[in-house]
């Protein structure tokens, strides 16, 4: 099992009221939601570098990511039918 940390955390009643409808472990629950957006702004911060050293990227770099990692994909990045 991970290390844990005791902390206390303050949120508004009626969120935790929907927490406790959605499971049993709220501490679970809100840990992979932190660990979540962490992710995200790591992956935020990680896809300045490239532009901070070459430039902003051109409208169809995010494209053809999104292509080669999900597949073909529409230009509001949603999947095609196949």
């Amino acid at each position: 099992m991970a290390d844990t940390t005791r902390s206390t955390v303050t949120l508004p009643t009626e969120q935790v009221a929907e927490l406790k409808k959605l499971t049993d472990n709220v501490s679970g629950y809100l840990a992979e939601a932190v660990a979540r957006q962490l992710r995200h702004q790591l992956l935020g911060a990680d896809l300045l570098h490239p532009q901070e050293e070459h430039g902003a990227f051109t409208d169809e770099e995010p494209a053809e990511a999104r292509s080669r990692i999900f597949g073909n994909a529409d230009a509001d990045g949603s999947a095609s039918a196949a």
